[in-house]
């Protein structure tokens, strides 16, 4: 997401739409004639919350990162909120009311995930390449990762926390319209050491690991594929990677990937207000969808969060109408690792 002088203009806001959210180098302008199987079987989404409206001074509203939190509130994180207005929000699953968590003056927020070894609340700020943690009400911010990986620096956009809290986090790398430099980064639990587990990726922007936590799955925005990394039992290398779906979405392209407990795949779609929900065979289950007359002025929906334990989900959509949470129920429960990313 950018800025280097606070989303710097404009065009930098342009490039924030993309990422935590998808780029306009779509590889494909035009849906297919033939639906891919199970495109049909909706999932219907109800409205929760309208949580923010475009800012006047970006000119835009994009909310990403939902993840729950123990109290049950719902945190999502507002890209390109301006200096002083809430970039970490919590909203109130029961009532929709929401409220501002965290702020500063220079972050672009793309993600937010809860790490298991600490409770904190872990953020990636594109601009920067840090990675920064928050308490979960908001205070004692620190700086987790800062600096180069491998001579580079980072642009990260999603996270994903093994169990022993190390990160996974997918780093855009510039984001260069034809140019696939992107990374998959490991990141130790005490922020010391890094490991490049993927790269030469094409916009790599979710990353979620399996149920086992065996592999990750990653989406590449500008090929609107989803691959699965094997990784091995330190999880400090790739064994085996292979493209496992490609998304048919025409305009829209690949964003975040929640996981359930059965490993089925949400796939997020930036340039419609939709999830494409897949097995973890490949097949088209169905797709999560906004109601017809609310679709208009929302362009993408970024990312999921489903209820460890539950099935209730909670996906952030956005577009010039506002930044808005709608919730449906998963096709299965949540775990940890379905809870945001």
């Amino acid at each position: 997401m950018t800025t280097r002088h606070l989303l710097a203009a404009s065009a930098a806001l342009g490039l924030l739409t993309l990422t935590a959210c998808g780029t306009q180098t779509a590889t494909s302008d035009a849906r297919p004639a033939a639906p891919a199987s199970g495109e049909g079987h909706t999932i219907r989404a109800t409205q929760l919350s309208h949580v923010t409206d475009p800012h006047e001074a970006t000119g835009m509203t994009l909310l990403e990162g939902p993840v729950l939190t123990k109290s049950g509130d719902l945190y999502v994180v507002d890209v390109t909120a301006p200096p002083g207005e809430p970039k970490v929000i919590s909203v109130d699953v029961k009532s929709g009311d929401h409220k501002g968590v965290y702020s500063d003056k220079t972050g672009a927020y793309t993600s937010a995930q809860i790490s298991p070894h600490d409770g904190r609340v872990y953020l990636t700020e594109y601009q920067s390449g840090d990675v920064i943690s928050i308490a979960q009400d908001g205070s004692d911010r620190r700086t987790f990762f800062s600096g180069e990986v491998d001579g580079s620096p980072m642009n990260p956009d999603d996270i994903a926390f093994d169990d022993d809290g190390n990160l996974y986090v997918s780093d855009l790398h510039g984001m260069k319209t034809g140019e696939a430099e992107g990374r998959i980064v490991r990141i130790d639990r005490d922020g010391a050491k890094t490991t490049v587990l993927a790269d030469k990726l094409a916009h790599p922007n979710a990353v979620m690991f399996d149920p086992g936590q065996k592999g990750l799955w990653i989406s590449e925005l500008a090929k609107d594929t989803v691959s699965y990394l094997l990784l091995d039992a330190d999880k400090t290398a790739v064994t085996t990677q292979h493209e496992a779906i490609h998304v048919d979405g025409g305009v829209a392209q690949t964003d975040s990937i929640a996981v359930d407990a059965e490993g089925n795949l949400y796939q997020a779609l930036h340039g419609r207000p939709a999830m494409a929900v897949f097995s973890k065979y490949g097949e088209r289950l169905g797709t999560v969808e906004v109601p017809a007359k609310e679709a208009k002025g929302l362009q993408s929906a970024t990312n999921v969060a489903i209820t460890p334990g539950g099935r209730a989900a909670y996906m952030t959509v956005s577009g010039p109408k506002g930044g808005y949470v709608y919730e449906f129920d998963a096709l299965a429960k949540g775990i940890r690792l379905s809870n945001g990313g």
